[in-house]
């Protein structure tokens, strides 16, 4: 289970060593106890002496096409693995993975930015050097808004401590953290030290235990309590923790679509996705209906509450994340979430006979496709229902590739990965790259439309270059198509590609076009089948095609705003 086996917080105690160890070779020790085994991102003059140190090292260095690439594919090997890394040159480099910290910070992915810069020497009498914008300290005023830590290492004194301090930051807050190496300093002897013991943090007892009891009472006098667990529960490694509270109470549990696969949709108390409006009506009533909702881990953001249309009454809600416990409108500081979770275990909360929940079967799988019927989204979404096996993780780009993936039959074993609150399209391609080499045992599926896949799609090129073999389908309506459903324009095209052929260019892969629903049964069988490269299935839809799940939005939105007149 992933998180399940995540070290926490780096080592304590003074470090022994014959010989002094270098500042780089610190960073890359700390990293590799920490559970990373690769770096992505792409070499530059300012960093080719940490890279060469890489290269010695345990750590496999994975380059892909471009930065932002890297970044994405950090991030979600950091969602799938606990702590992911990206490693990048000064500035040019560095500002393109902006979005992708970003992104992390945003959804809570735990990436390590490592930048390398101009060398503390070279930076005196402040020379105009390649590649620095306006100040030295320009980049990382800008990674300063985008993390939960920051460093330079340029004190031989502190570099040690401040590696461990920003890592820990990371796995403390699973968000984002930046070091930037001057290039100098890499080879440069650092002085070893003791893990400070603020590294060891606990939960405020008193405040911990007022929120448990409160939450304790409210859960055992309600008549229809309901589980909403998110993204959290992923992040904090906390899976088993919410199945054992689901089955001490039997309390139906439901996901939202940030935190789709943090429970297997086999699972008996399983309700499915609530997204609002967005979701199925049964599941969305059984939630907004509970007198009591526990919220573990979940963002209340516009996508994950289907644009805003979700109706959660705070006064009937305990909401426990990373940051907070609130209990109604009760607000309870200095408590660790995975402290309340785990306190709720040893609670005294009865166990309630178990309610009759509907199986989450939105779209009907279909074992086959035949015929020479167009192909359409929810045909292509049903017929990837049955397509889906324990060893897959579904990878999802912005769009109604995350929309419809919603309705995907989630196995107990697969996972879901989707950018679905900072929703920045060129996810998907990256990310499988990043996700397989977290997790080899996974075979990634990627759904991503095909103006997405123009933005990052040549990163199929570092999956042949390390041999991983995802298989990626392109949603082809010739431009971007949730956009066509809000404001239609000529913006909205893109310049059609065989996508297909595109294993041509790159001399590996295989491709197909699929515009019936007998070539995409075909396509499917094939790929899955080609387990030594990729496969990329080229789906011609209709340009005004949509999701059932988009669909069901928009239906319920103009019902909303019909009633509201």
């Amino acid at each position: 289970m992933p998180g399940a086996d995540r070290p926490q917080r780096p080592a304590g105690g003074p470090r022994k060593a014959k010989t002094p160890v270098t500042i780089g070779d610190y960073l890359i020790e700390r990293l590799y106890a920490l559970g990373v085994r690769h770096v992505f991102g792409i070499p530059g003059d300012y960093v080719l002496g940490f890279y060469d140190s890489l290269s010695k090292s345990k750590l496999q260095v994975v380059n892909t096409c471009d930065e932002q690439g890297a970044g994405f594919a950090a991030d979600a090997y950091a969602r799938v693995r606990g702590l992911g890394a990206v490693c990048i040159t000064y500035c040019v480099g560095g500002l393109k993975v902006a979005n992708t910290t970003a992104e992390a910070f945003a959804e809570k992915s735990p990436v390590v930015v490592i930048s390398g810069a101009p060398g503390v020497r070279e930076r005196e009498k402040n020379p105009l050097l390649h590649h620095k914008v306006r100040e030295f300290d320009t980049q990382k005023r800008v990674f300063d808004q985008l993390t939960i830590a920051s460093t330079v290492l340029s004190d031989p004194q502190t570099a040690f401590q401040e590696i461990d301090r920003v890592l820990h930051a990371a796995l403390r807050y699973k968000r984002p953290v930046y070091i930037e190496l001057p290039r100098d300093m890499v080879g440069v002897p650092g002085i070893p030290h003791y893990t400070p013991h603020e590294f060891h943090e606990t939960s405020d007892a008193v405040a911990l235990r007022e929120a448990l009891a409160e939450a304790a009472d409210m859960i055992n006098r309600a008549r229809k309590p309901v589980i909403l667990a998110d993204v959290e529960v992923h992040r904090f490694g906390l899976q088993r923790e919410l199945l054992k509270l689901v089955e001490k109470t039997n309390i139906p549990v439901a996901a939202t679509i940030m935190g789709k696969s943090v429970v297997g949709e086999s699972y008996p108390f399983y309700l499915g996705v609530y997204e609002g409006a967005m979701g199925r009506e049964e599941v969305r009533k059984y939630v907004e209906q509970s007198d009591c909702v526990i919220m573990l881990g979940a963002f209340m953001t516009d996508i994950n509450l289907g644009i805003f249309t979700a109706r959660l009454d705070p006064a009937r809600s305990i909401s426990a994340t990373s940051e907070k416990i609130s209990i109604c409108y009760h607000n309870f500081e200095g408590i660790r979430f995975k402290d309340f979770l785990r306190g709720l275990l040893k609670e005294k909360l009865k166990k309630r006979a178990m309610v009759k929940i509907s199986r989450p079967q939105p779209l009907p799988p279909i074992q086959k496709t035949s015929g020479d019927k167009k192909i359409t989204i929810k045909r292509l979404f049903q017929r990837l229902n049955a397509f889906l096996a324990d060893d897959t993780i579904v990878v999802a780009d912005v769009g109604d590739a995350l929309f419809g993936a919603a309705d995907l039959f989630i196995h107990q074993h697969t996972e879901f990965l989707g950018t679905a609150y900072y929703a920045s399209m060129g996810f998907a391609v990256p990310a499988a790259v990043g996700a397989q080499l977290a997790s080899p045992g996974r075979r990634p599926l990627v759904l991503v439309g095909d103006g997405a896949f123009q933005m990052t799609g040549v990163e199929l090129t570092t999956a042949v270059r390390y041999r991983l073999n995802p298989i990626v389908i392109v949603l082809n309506n010739a431009g971007y198509g949730t956009e066509r459903h809000m404001q239609d324009g000529p913006y909205n095209n893109v310049v059609p590609w065989n996508y297909h052929l595109l294993p041509q260019l790159l001399g590996n892969g295989v491709g197909f076009a699929v515009e019936t629903e007998g070539q995409l049964e075909e396509a499917l069988q094939r790929a899955k089948a080609e387990t030594q490269t990729f496969s990329l299935l080229d789906v011609r839809l209709d340009p005004l095609d949509r999701s059932p799940a988009l669909d069901r939005l928009a239906k319920n939105l103009a019902k909303r705003l019909k009633g509201s007149k």
